[in-house]
């Protein structure tokens, strides 16, 4: 998505506009809500159909794009699961929705009653989302990102379409971030013609760029903690490392990885062998690299390192000769 996205957004807004709410502004004065000396306008999506802006995105992914006879499939932390639940039901589609089991039973009862197939398992978003597009593979149902697909987007956008028309002298928007989907929409549609502010609450899970994007840490003091997801081998050698990162560009040069060298350079006839930890692996000799000389390298360095130690303590510690003997 960019910023000349407007035209793609009307003609999403005209493709959804018979199922979904055009949701009323409400403006109030300053003072009520604690910024005296300006005025206030609220764009009310807590009224819009299942509750939330994430139906627009929703009717946009299955009106825009080709459902096969398998449906759709998404992951949810929960609004956006029942989004896609009401979509489906009311355009006859079949709609299977994966959340954790951290999710509000309020949101997993709005989900079962719109008659979705509903998985409730894993701990995180993260793990219902990596589950929901493990399904998509086998059944060919139709993925629904909750908000890094551009039909997601351009129905989000279609939020900034209405407000705009509602409260045309806005100098400034403050949008709620969550994943970025509806955010990602208004500034499609606003582009540079005011001032965007992204929201969220002091502690929030944040997508970070060293996870692909995904949630990373978790509410300081929280109950319900979400863990990093840790990219596979091939996505860790895309990301840049910080300063001081130790750990080199094969899997076989990470500690705590004893089959990480052979994985990371191929078992092949003709190769060479090297031990780590008690174990021969065989992997082809490559140029500038020799696995053998490497470790061997390696236990000479941890050799010294111990010695080091040992004469250390018997410079503290001069009895300690006799009694070791």
């Amino acid at each position: 998505m960019n910023l000349g996205a407007r035209p793609q957004i009307v003609a999403t807004e005209e493709a959804i506009r018979r199922n979904v709410r055009r949701t009323p502004v409400v403006t109030l004065a300053g003072e009520e809500v604690g910024v005296p000396g300006v005025g206030v306008t609220l764009k009310l999506e807590l009224l819009q159909h299942s509750g939330s802006f994430k139906v627009r995105g929703a009717f946009a992914n299955l009106t825009l794009r080709r459902v096969s006879p398998a449906g759709v499939v998404a992951a949810s932390g929960g609004n956006h699961g029942v989004a896609v639940a009401f979509a489906a039901r009311r355009l006859g589609l079949a709609a299977k929705i994966f959340v954790p089991r951290i999710a509000s039973p309020a949101k997993i009862d709005r989900i079962r009653s719109d008659g979705a197939d509903l998985v409730v398992g894993g701990e995180s978003y993260a793990e219902a989302l990596a589950a929901s597009e493990a399904w998509s593979k086998e059944s060919e149902a139709l993925p629904v990102h909750a908000f890094d697909q551009e039909e997601t987007i351009l129905g989000q956008g279609t939020l900034g379409l209405e407000l705009e028309a509602q409260a045309p002298d806005l100098d400034t928007v403050l949008v709620g971030v969550g994943g970025a989907g509806l955010l990602s929409g208004v500034a499609s549609w606003y582009g540079h013609r005011l001032r965007l502010v992204g929201v969220e609450p002091e502690g929030a899970p944040t997508p970070h760029p060293r996870a692909g994007g995904r949630t990373a840490g978790g509410r300081p003091g929280g109950k319900h903690r979400r863990r990093q997801p840790r990219p596979s081998p091939r996505r860790r050698a895309e990301l840049p490392h910080p300063p001081g990162h130790r750990g080199g560009g094969d899997a076989g040069e990470r500690r705590g990885h004893p089959r990480g060298l052979a994985e990371a350079l191929g078992a092949a006839p003709g190769g060479c062998r090297a031990r780590r930890r008690g174990r021969l692996l065989r992997a082809p000799l490559r140029q500038g690299a020799n696995p053998a000389r490497r470790a061997g390298r390696r236990r000479g360095e941890r050799r010294e390192h111990h010695r080091g130690r040992l004469r250390t303590l018997s410079e503290e510690n001069p009895d300690a000769r006799g009694n070791s003997r």
